[in-house]
């Protein structure tokens, strides 16, 4: 199993709606929105870094107001 960190930016005044809508996608284990630089941090979960890369693209970066993500994998 892969995990990785994904920080995101997001649309100004859409962060509680975006978090909602993430915290029901399959193989987010985690978001939160934050203070800071970024707006929000998910913790996701998949077989391997492909399915990390489909299940952002496909899962994350297509949830209306999100606006950029960096992924940052876990190493141990």
């Amino acid at each position: 199993m892969v995990r990785a960190y994904i920080l995101m930016t997001l649309e100004p005044g859409k962060a509680i709606d975006v978090v909602s809508r993430l915290r029901q996608e399959k193989g987010v284990s985690q978001v939160d929105a934050i203070t800071g630089e970024f707006d929000a941090i998910a913790q996701v979960e998949a077989a391997d870094v492909k399915g990390i890369g489909t299940l952002i693209v496909d899962q994350l970066q297509g949830v209306s107001g999100v606006v950029r993500t960096i992924t940052c994998l876990a190493v141990e």
